[in-house]
């Protein structure tokens, strides 16, 4: 059995693409997963599964969502090993920022630097970002709300092609907590 994350994007969001999270829980429960559980109402699942990939789970999600639900979505499943990987090469200092400043967009698959070309970091300073294994990391000191360089880089054909979605650090953490925890069991 393998421990993973689900990330669904843009549910729960201005009131469209409601998803409760307890039937969530009995979606993935009806997929033959185990220790289900979600995190927070923005989309995040912890749960076991000894058959498939990262890939293949989140079709399989992603169809049963639209299925139940009438909508689709993008979704992303990590494991544990990945969620750790993300956590531990963060390249600003996590533990000196609040939660609010530091983001990842975790995203379907690699993505190469050229693709974020078009944006220019010294326009956007305080605030930069760095590239990792399928996400970026988001310094924005003023929080996500206010963030230019999070707007620049969220423009749809930079993300051609790729399903992205983003987490503040305290997601982050908790979500490699809870899969290490349901591993570990």
């Amino acid at each position: 059995m393998t421990t993973y994350a689900a990330l669904l994007r843009g549910i729960n969001v201005g009131g469209s693409k409601k998803v409760p999270m307890a039937e969530l829980r009995t979606l993935l429960e009806g997929l033959g997963h185990g220790g289900v559980r979600t995190y927070l109402q923005s989309g995040n699942a912890v749960f076991t599964a000894g058959h498939g990939d990262e890939e293949s789970l989140a079709a399989e999600l992603a169809a049963a969502i639209e299925r139940h639900f009438g909508f689709r979505v993008g979704v992303l499943v990590r494991d544990h090993a990945h969620l750790r990987a993300v956590r531990e090469a963060c390249p600003f200092p996590a533990a000196e920022l609040e939660a609010k400043q530091l983001h990842v967009t975790y995203f379907s698959g690699p993505v190469d630097p050229e693709r974020f070309d078009p944006v220019d970091p010294a326009v956007f300073l305080p605030e930069e970002f760095r590239l990792g294994d399928r996400v970026l990391y988001l310094y924005a000191p003023d929080g996500l709300g206010r963030s230019k360089l999070a707007e620049a880089l969220s423009r749809p054909r930079l993300l051609k092609g790729v399903t992205a979605t983003t987490r503040n650090w305290n997601t982050v953490v908790k979500l490699e907590e809870l899969t290490g925890t349901a591993a570990a069991e």
